[in-house]
């Protein structure tokens, strides 16, 4: 690497970063809010209740996720690494919130997957598909906003990417290094405590080991070496959650609900709205259509065939999760980096097509890429119901710190995680929780027009009440004449 190349690099890096700053200290109450609320749940509860990475818990009491009544509010779904890390953060600067440490930790993984992806990519399609494939993992709306996001996906796909990176270095390498193939693995078993699907990406890795070895007795030690180190947690972990199953959220329908997978429906989603629409922008797909039609070099071999081989397996296997939400396409992220890039670095330097008319047609598509899809992600970063936030607020100052919480919102957590306590996001069946524990009602449906509200409120002691919430203390009857 250059001195060019590494400040164009280093530029790069530092455009991700100031990217994925924008709203971070805003409150979790914006796209995804539900999945990001019970991620930093987990966090926040290490910080009340005392770090257990063996029992996370979130604010959710309910049996909504997991069909079964969860009184501790155990959160058995990936293994708290991503958590742990913000933790271990908010002890040396226990000023900042839990929620900004959280991102700021994405953040970080982020801008460090577009490192790996740079030096995985250079030696393998040259520097210039490097640089611009970098490039558009740093500044792609969504990945702009996924990379600053409160989820555990981003985290994986760092590793993953890291585990897939090292591979690449062993196989490279004249010697074997066994503590490279150990540390791949030891990658690989983070990514995949995380999050499974991390197994997606991580196809290349045999592909890796057959290119080192070729068919012969090493090759068999050294997947056994890697698969050992790699997937043992992942099974111990599930044999372990299997103690909590009303921690275990429902999960049988993220594969083929509804029975969607190659349906009409399947295919318009995904590879129009997602990947065409939210992720491309419509003018993405001819330069990455340009990077898959591409014969790869000897170099390249099958690494980034396999990704995309991965990202196809991926989006067919977990066909209704990828439908119901765009965030699982984080994983498909450094898959399209990779091939937009090799489709702009073919643009900028072919002598078949005339080079101004390249020139101009890969200006034309990075621009309309980006705006395209910004026009759609900016939506993303707004917070649609304020009120729950203030609200929330307004409870925290007031409620005993152990206090248990009704927040309805139709299920959603978000309302309740902003209250700052555990308890419940659906109304209902009120004498029920209160003999679970419930100790107050917070709503965002202050007004008589409520049933369950103007119930409450005859019945109970109202703390506050205006148009836009209220908060009804469920320990202090009031008295009847």
């Amino acid at each position: 690497m250059n001195h060019i190349h590494r400040i164009l690099l280093i530029l790069i890096i530092g455009l991700a970063f100031v990217l994925r700053l924008y709203n971070i200290t805003w409150p979790v109450a914006d796209w995804h809010s539900w999945r990001q609320n019970d991620t930093a749940a987990v966090a926040r509860n290490f910080i009340k209740f005392g770090f257990d990475l063996l029992h996370p818990r979130f604010d959710d009491l309910s049996n909504i996720p997991s069909g079964k009544d969860n009184p501790m509010g155990w959160r058995m779904v990936e293994f708290p690494m991503y958590q742990s890390v913000a933790w271990g953060v908010n002890r040396l600067v226990p000023r900042v919130p839990i929620e900004i440490i959280l991102r700021l930790v994405t953040v970080a993984a982020s801008v460090g997957t577009i490192i790996l992806l740079y030096l995985l990519m250079t030696p393998t399609v040259g520097t210039l598909a490097a640089t611009i494939g970098a490039l558009v993992y740093a500044v792609l709306p969504y990945s702009v906003f996924y990379g600053r996001i409160i989820l555990p996906e981003p985290f994986m796909v760092f590793w993953a990417v890291l585990s897939v990176y090292l591979m690449y270095r062993v196989s490279e390498k004249k010697e074997v290094d066994w503590g490279m193939i150990t540390f791949a693995g030891m990658a690989g078993a983070i990514a995949l405590l995380v999050k499974p699907t991390a197994a997606f990406l991580m196809l290349p890795v045999p592909y890796f080991f057959f290119r080192r070895f070729g068919f012969s007795l090493r090759l068999l030690i050294g997947l056994f070496v890697y698969s050992l180190i790699s997937l043992f947690p992942l099974w111990w972990w599930r044999q372990w959650i299997l103690q909590y199953p009303e921690g275990i959220p429902v999960y049988a329908w993220l594969f083929n609900d509804g029975n969607i997978r190659f349906k009409g429906a399947w295919f318009y989603w995904l590879f129009a709205k997602r990947i065409g629409e939210l992720i491309l922008g419509y003018w993405g797909l001819i330069p990455f259509g340009v990077g898959s039609i591409m014969i790869p070099s000897k170099k390249e071999g099958w690494v980034f065939r396999l990704w995309a081989i991965g990202m196809l397996l991926y989006m067919i296997i977990i066909a209704r999760g990828n439908v119901q939400h765009d965030y699982y396409q984080i994983l498909l992220i450094p898959v399209i980096a990779v091939y937009v890039g090799k489709g702009f670095g073919f643009l900028l330097s072919n002598s078949v097509f005339s080079r101004p008319i390249s020139y101009l047609l890969s200006v034309i598509c990075f621009l309309f890429m980006f705006a395209f899809s910004w026009y759609t992600i900016r939506t993303y970063y707004w917070i649609n119901r304020p009120e729950i936030v203030e609200a929330g607020q307004e409870a925290d100052r007031l409620l005993p710190k152990d206090a248990k919480v009704i927040a309805p919102y139709s299920g959603d957590t978000t309302f309740l995680y902003q209250t700052n306590r555990q308890g419940w996001p659906l109304g209902f069946d009120i004498d029920e929780k209160l003999k679970m524990g419930a100790t107050h009602y917070v709503t965002v449906a202050p007004t008589d027009n409520d049933g369950e509200t103007k119930d409450l409120a005859n019945r109970y002691t109202v703390l506050v009440r205006n148009d836009r919430f209220a908060i009804i203390d469920l320990t202090k009857p009031i008295s009847s004449k």
